[in-house]
């Protein structure tokens, strides 16, 4: 029996960080869910970013993505409007629940400054929750008293770095994964706490990636839950350790957009 549940019977307390001028969509639904919970209490989040605007959001795309980042800013903006469109009330229903806990939400330019350390430690969280957060040094992600989570879209330690969905189905892999892990001093190398995988076989990219990310949000929650109740395992990684994946650059894309062409009309080799 953990330490944690002979103390007293109340929410876990969790602080959430990420980064970027704006929160992707799984990342607002992660927040909602973790609002909505009765075992979980919400403390805020954590992001940085230097600004939040739209010229924002194009400066971060062209530091990670160079010239990819003009077709991707287009592609965000035409998802946004289509996501508007296709599903006009869950999309007003997920912003107004933000509304209600955005003055929790801090856009930060440097997560790391000491201002920020002392929010942190100050709100007491018993766990930190990572969600598409710069890479986070210990004076921070130890803070909370049970360490901090992190979700990593990728199987461990064979695919590590960026964007592993996009790699595993590169290297022709016949399942994509996502871990959930304790965060370590390492770069995706901590303790393993949940795992799931979707297969890759004759699926679209994005296909793929949606079922990971609404698969890793399930995992995310489950493991909070054995944190709090004191039945979370955190297994070591085992296997051989992959490299360090990086983002992909416009020569990748085309190559795998190739691929899967090719394969879709039959002529694949």
């Amino acid at each position: 029996m953990s330490a944690y549940q002979i103390e007293v019977n109340r929410p876990i307390r969790v602080v959430m960080f990420g980064s970027g001028p704006e929160l992707n969509p799984d990342a607002k639904e992660f927040l909602c869910r973790l609002e909505e919970h009765p075992e979980i209490e919400f403390l805020g989040a954590f992001c940085q970013a230097q600004s939040q605007s739209l010229r924002a959001v194009f400066i971060d795309l062209w530091k990670r993505r160079s010239w990819l980042a003009f077709p991707l800013f287009a592609i965000s903006v035409i998802k946004k409007v289509m996501r508007f469109l296709l599903h006009p009330s869950e999309e007003i229903a997920l912003q107004r629940s933000l509304e209600k806990f955005s003055d929790r939400i801090h856009f930060v330019t440097d997560i790391h400054a000491q201002n920020v350390l002392e929010q942190v430690c100050a709100l007491t969280p018993d766990l930190g929750l990572i969600y598409g957060s710069p890479i986070l040094r210990p004076e921070l992600f130890e803070i909370p008293r049970f360490g901090t989570l992190g979700i990593h879209h990728g199987k461990v330690p064979e695919y590590r770095g960026n964007k592993t969905t996009f790699w595993a189905m590169y290297n022709g892999e016949r399942v994509a994964g996502v871990t959930i892990q304790k965060v370590n001093r390492g770069l995706d190398t901590g303790s393993i706490v949940k795992t799931g995988e979707a297969s890759t076989q004759g699926r679209a990219y994005r296909a793929v990636v949606y079922e990971l990310e609404t698969l890793g949000l399930d995992l995310y929650m489950q493991a909070i839950l054995e944190v709090k109740h004191g039945t979370a395992e955190y297994k070591p990684q085992s296997g051989v350790k992959g490299k360090l994946y990086r983002n992909p650059k416009p020569g990748d894309f085309l190559k795998f957009w190739g691929r899967q062409i090719r394969r879709r009309v039959g002529i694949a080799k």
